[in-house]
């Protein structure tokens, strides 16, 4: 009976984590439409709704009804499996993130994650790095110049800021002396590793935003010399997964930044629920990813380049020497 009670609880956390993913660019559209017109002196969305709160739906209608346009030329199987490459690695890496402790319901612990891996956070980083393919795939299988160019893009991107975000994360694994996120939290209940990694942190959220290719670093799409990028030719339904793939990722990153250097769960001064500081933090760097949408231009694709191997690269393994001499 326990048995049957503990894998009851693990499918209700899986299917909960992706219901919840998968309606979070719901809002989080809303949210960055509106953040963009207040800060360009506009109203944003108001005419679907109270205010436009309904225009996410309204466009979730739309994707949902547009014809699912498959080029003549194109690799229909390629061209049908990139969406789902593209989004299946960021939901299955938060089978590893841990939102908090533990919480009594009914007087049972019920943990705030669905796993507990000691080796976790290099299952992340080899889980998020699987989505590239889905990013090739999409633009090699459409048979179009735009679109392979995008996906070309997005490799070169990707392998050049994934080197210095793995490196990024080494001083914090030396502080925590674990690969577990649960304990890298633990590990934060006093000082949190902002305070000991502030190169750690501000190599590995540069390189999170060329992850999540946002702006500045969206080279991907750049719909001024791309068209839309590799998704040019996709439509419909699938054009969505990757909007959604693109919105998932970005709210990882803002997850993992807050997991790893600002104490997770663990608040200071004000008394709040655990989780409350926890979703507060990640609120936070999910702002800060549309502020800086809405603030900074376009990097040329050399400077993007450059940034991630003259400035990234140098100064993630300047952090590593500098934290193995620190605290060895």
């Amino acid at each position: 009976m326990e048995l049957i009670v503990a894998l009851g609880v693990i499918v209700f956390k899986v299917a909960l984590v992706i219901a919840i993913l998968l309606l979070l660019p719901l809002p989080l559209t809303w949210l960055e439409r509106k953040i963009a017109g207040h800060m360009q002196q506009r109203m944003g969305p108001m005419r679907v709704g109270w205010h436009g709160l309904l225009q996410p739906v309204a466009d979730g209608i739309k994707l949902l009804t547009k014809e699912d346009h498959i080029p003549a030329e194109a690799d229909r199987f390629l061209f049908k499996l990139a969406p789902i490459l593209a989004l299946a690695p960021p939901f299955v890496v938060f089978a590893a993130i841990p939102f908090g402790e533990s919480v009594s319901v009914l007087g049972n612990e019920i943990t705030l994650y669905i796993s507990n891996l000691n080796v976790a956070l290099l299952f992340v980083f080899a889980v998020i790095g699987l989505e590239v393919y889905g990013v090739i795939f999409g633009g090699w299988a459409a048979n179009s110049k735009y679109a392979v160019l995008g996906s070309l893009r997005t490799c070169a991107q990707m392998i050049s800021y994934e080197i210095p975000m793995g490196f990024a994360v080494i001083g914090v694994v030396m502080l925590a002396q674990s690969m577990s996120l649960l304990d890298i939290v633990r590990a934060q209940t006093d000082v949190w590793n902002v305070v000991y990694q502030p190169i750690g942190f501000f190599v590995f959220f540069v390189a999170g935003i060329a992850e999540a290719q946002r702006i500045p670093f969206d080279l991907a799409e750049a719909e001024g010399d791309l068209g839309a990028g590799f998704h040019t030719e996709y439509s419909g339904i699938r054009f969505a997964l990757f909007m959604v793939s693109e919105y998932v990722v970005m709210v990882l990153v803002s997850v993992l930044t807050v997991i790893l250097f600002f104490g997770g769960w663990n608040g200071v001064l004000i008394p709040l629920p655990p989780l409350l500081w926890f979703l507060l933090k990640v609120a936070f760097f999910v702002y800060l990813f549309m502020w800086f949408r809405f603030t900074f231009p376009r990097y040329r694709y050399d400077q993007l380049m450059a940034i991630g191997w003259k400035v990234l690269l140098p100064l993630s393994l300047a952090n590593i020497i500098i934290s193995g001499v620190v605290f060895s």
